[in-house]
């Protein structure tokens, strides 16, 4: 930095400014004290039909402050909307349920043209019910696929796929899972950056990993790319058969990650949808481990 000589008025500004980066530091640190503005939400993954207003009044009972939903749904997009109005609940986004059948991935062209169809109408969806991710996951690795072809196939369609989720005003959100892709973060950074669009961003499952990696490292290495979290237990004996806080996650490592890249946002608990003591039981599970 160079240094120059401050006049009066220049020393008074600056005196001035100091002061109120004195003040905007202390309320940076208070909220920081406060802890990170993190929201709850279920992933409603079996409920493709209605009636939807007795779930949502459970979960709202039960302490959860939004939904995902699957989508493409036989659900009645007028019902959907009548009962997020009445609980409050927030509608945060929707997630793919095409992608395993109909990859983007797929050597089969009539198979990808329906996998890309699916997700043009998870854009129409989200954008119905307010939301603002659409979760992809982009290709399957197999016998009949390399990683090079799923790599360079899925994101072909992705960028076809950017105008439109753009003009529905909501944001793709790539996810890693047990499809023998994207297996490190530094790789899956990789695959958002080649996109060069911040329309395209990561969904990020801390349990999704644990069977050979550590979800804070991948959290550190994705940082801003991070549009959502997804969230579930696992221990390598029976994998995802755990209560949140019963298996090999290590939960503070979890939390200061988050907190390490300025996470703010949707936590979304992937699991066993049940009665009203049990959603309690995971509300308060995911207070204990991330929201205290």
């Amino acid at each position: 930095m160079q240094t120059r000589d401050i006049d009066r008025r220049g020393f008074l500004a600056a005196a001035g400014g100091a002061t109120a980066a004195a003040l905007i530091g202390g309320g940076a640190a208070k909220a920081a004290a406060d802890g990170p503005k993190w929201k709850k939400a279920f992933m409603l993954g079996g409920l493709t039909k209605g009636p939807v207003l007795p779930t949502f009044k459970l979960l709202k009972e039960a302490g959860f402050e939004g939904v995902e939903l699957i989508s493409p749904s036989q659900l009645d997009v007028k019902e959907v909307l009548a009962a997020r109005d009445e609980t409050g609940l927030v509608i945060h986004g929707v997630s793919g349920g095409r992608h395993w059948q109909k990859p983007l991935s797929d050597p089969d062209p009539a198979v990808v043209e329906e996998g890309v169809a699916a997700i043009k109408q998870e854009f129409l969806e989200c954008k119905a019910y307010g939301g603002t991710t659409v979760l992809v996951v982009p290709a399957i690795v197999s016998p009949k696929v390399s990683y090079r072809q799923a790599w360079e196939r899925s994101q072909a369609q992705i960028r076809k796929l950017i105008p439109l989720a753009e003009e529905a005003g909501v944001k793709i959100a790539v996810e890693e899972v047990w499809n023998k892709f994207l297996l490190s973060p530094i790789e899956f950074a990789r695959y958002i950056d080649e996109f060069e669009s911040p329309t395209v961003g990561a969904y990020f499952d801390v349990g999704n990993i644990v069977e050979y990696a550590y979800p804070q490292e991948w959290i550190h290495e994705l940082g801003k790319r991070i549009l959502k979290i997804h969230i579930k237990e696992y221990a390598k004996k029976n994998r995802f058969g755990y209560k949140l806080g019963e298996g090999e996650i290590d939960w503070p490592a979890v939390k200061q990650a988050l907190t390490d890249v300025g996470y703010d946002g949707w936590i979304t608990a992937e699991v066993g949808l049940g009665d009203l003591e049990t959603m309690k039981d995971v509300v308060a599970r995911m207070d204990k481990l991330l929201f205290s």
